[in-house]
């Protein structure tokens, strides 16, 4: 054979060889991890990626600002333990997930935000590309872990590093930059096949030492008033079983925090949720499980911890968290299922529950509280006041205890937190360690579509406000989400004045705004609510139809308190004072 005729014949295999691309390995190596569901906006450069996903079978789901985005692939990272995906634009795109992103590693929720970006020859130079930004160097102080690739052949082991470093130890969030010029490089379809990377065991067990279980056995036994303390990492990490066994074989009292309601039934007999600030105050030993001493616990002292000396013991997975705000004088460090589980061993089939004189007394706290809280539930007064409100939203979670419940505002929040029994994990979601405000609808969306449970939003009319356009999108996929609105006209409450001129006080809304009539120009169900009684039947009316459904409960204007039950966060004027 000539040489033009091996060349040709070299140059024919060449021709039919099969090749991919980064648009296809990208998807690929998404897919080959379970990872099976996108978040996010899209546009240049990366509106053909999510067609292409979505044609490969991965739901893409298609927000109106990419913050929003971002907080959906957050929370759907804290229900199923697998990162959540958020794919923006670059630059600005890239600039809105990244909030979600620091929301993500605050709140220890695996999250990867996938952003397009400049081509690094024009960034780096500052040669003014179209959305030019050096977005590594800017999310590497906001996140758990970033990485770039430049290669396709390095697609498969750029996103492994990123699943691990979002699920392992501490998860977090996670950015991943992908150049434009990536998405159309192309290389040999075998070869690309064998680049990408199936993640094995992302999240290994991390088991405790055995000796920091006897240290916290031994404390344990030592406390006559114990406590223990649940936190949003123990909800994570699914070991509700072992969780319940250890709270129901040791006897002790326990605090579930916002997110770790549930975890075992709020109306659960040991559950202090309503006798707070009797158990900080008076307890002698306090067991963390994926909870930190942090502003919510009031760093762990304080006047909210009252004058009784504390010890500490603390579970939990990050080393440097111990010692944090104050001595942990038994520390175990480990994932929570094999830390709880390890307690249960040791304490063996003969331990000793706490004395009936402190089991009694905070029961009889609890029992009083409730006692008291029970007739400002059961009015029926119009306009409504928070508790009327929310006594009905707490009848229709006690009945329909499946539901997920999103929750955010100041006074909305605050009082909810409180006035709602939670009957089954993970099943309350809110702002997290932040407070901030604007989670409300990606946190819904994200709860619809990974959960597949309805959803009931109860949103303060101003954290609706952050959100709110996101509702379209919940029309847009028939999602079973039920909004209620708590519009009492202004943040806090609507009946400030500006005494120095016309324009409103800085706190005050429209009066009289009608929000169910933005649910109704996008096809789904708008409804004013007035009073409790009316609250209750569209509520229910909209969980049993599972249409998007947007409630507009009006609120007396004056209902509510600065900031809720955190007003003594916001600084006084030295002025005032005098």
């Amino acid at each position: 054979m000539s040489a033009t005729v091996q060349s040709m014949t070299a140059n024919a295999a060449e021709a039919e060889r099969e090749l991919t691309d980064g648009f296809n390995l990208i998807i690929d190596a998404l897919k080959l991890n379970g990872l099976n569901t996108i978040y996010g906006v899209p546009g240049i450069p990366i509106t053909d990626f999510g067609r292409m996903a979505q044609a490969a079978g991965i739901r893409v789901l298609s927000f109106r600002h990419e913050q929003n985005a971002g907080y959906a692939a957050s929370i759907a990272g804290f229900l199923t333990k697998k990162p959540g995906v958020c794919l923006t634009v670059s630059a600005p795109g890239f600039l809105n997930g990244l909030t979600a992103l620091a929301h993500a590693t605050t709140n220890c929720f695996p999250m990867i935000l996938i952003s397009g970006s400049s081509e690094r020859e024009i960034v780096d130079l500052q040669q003014g590309d179209y959305e030019e930004m050096d977005q590594l160097a800017i999310a590497k102080p906001l996140c758990k872990a970033a990485f770039r690739v430049l290669h396709a052949q390095d697609i498969g082991i750029g996103l492994a590093r990123a699943i691990r470093a979002a699920v392992s130890g501490r998860p977090g969030g996670v950015y991943l930059d992908l150049p434009a010029k990536l998405f159309g490089q192309v290389m040999d379809a075998e070869a690309g096949k064998k680049s990408l990377v199936n993640v094995i065991d992302a999240a290994p067990a991390q088991i405790p030492a055995p000796e920091s279980i006897k240290r916290a056995l031994d404390v344990l036994k030592s406390a006559k008033k114990p406590l223990i303390i649940l936190g949003k990492g123990a909800a994570y990490a699914q070991a509700d079983d072992a969780i319940r066994q250890l709270v129901e074989k040791s006897g002790i009292p326990f605090l579930p925090m916002s997110m770790a309601k549930g975890l075992l039934p709020d109306t659960h007999p040991l559950c202090a949720g309503a006798a707070r600030s009797t158990v900080l105050k008076d307890s002698d030993v306090v067991m963390l499980i994926g909870a930190r001493l942090n502003w919510l616990l009031s760093h762990g002292k304080g006047k909210s911890w009252g004058n009784a000396p504390k010890k500490f013991i603390q579970i939990d997975i990050e080393p440097k968290e111990m010692d944090s705000n104050v001595e942990i004088v038994a520390p175990v460090v480990g994932d929570i299922g094999s830390c709880v589980s390890a307690l249960l061993t040791g304490m063996g089939s003969n331990w000793a529950t706490p004395s009936s004189d402190w089991t009694g007394a905070v029961a009889k706290k609890r029992e009083e509280n409730v006692a008291k809280m029970a007739p400002r539930l059961m009015n029926n007064n119009s306009p409504m006041d928070y508790h009327g409100a929310l006594g009905v939203l707490r009848t229709i979670i006690k009945e329909r205890p499946d539901a997920i419940l999103v929750n955010e505002g100041a006074n909305t929040l605050d009082l909810a937190r409180g006035i709602i029994d939670m009957y089954q994990p993970r099943k309350r979601i809110d702002v997290g360690t932040w407070g901030i405000m604007g989670i409300g609808m990606g946190y819904s969306i994200a709860a619809a579509i990974e959960t597949g449970k309805p959803v009931l939003a109860i949103e303060g009319d101003s954290a609706f406000g952050f959100s709110g356009m996101e509702v379209e999108t919940i029309c847009r996929y028939k999602l079973p989400v039920c909004i209620v609105i708590f519009n009492n006209d202004g943040i806090y409450r609507g009946t400030d004045v500006n005494k120095a001129g016309s324009d409103p006080a800085p706190t005050v809304f429209v009066k009289g705004a009608r929000y169910d009539r933005m649910m109704e120009a996008f096809g789904g169900v708008g409804v004013s609510a007035t009073s409790p009684d009316e609250l209750k039947r569209a509520v229910n009316a909209a969980m049993d139809s599972g249409k998007p459904t947007l409630i507009n409960a009006v609120l007396d204007p004056a209902a509510g308190s600065e900031s809720g039950r955190i007003g003594n966060l916001n600084p006084q004027s030295a002025l005032k004072k005098k």
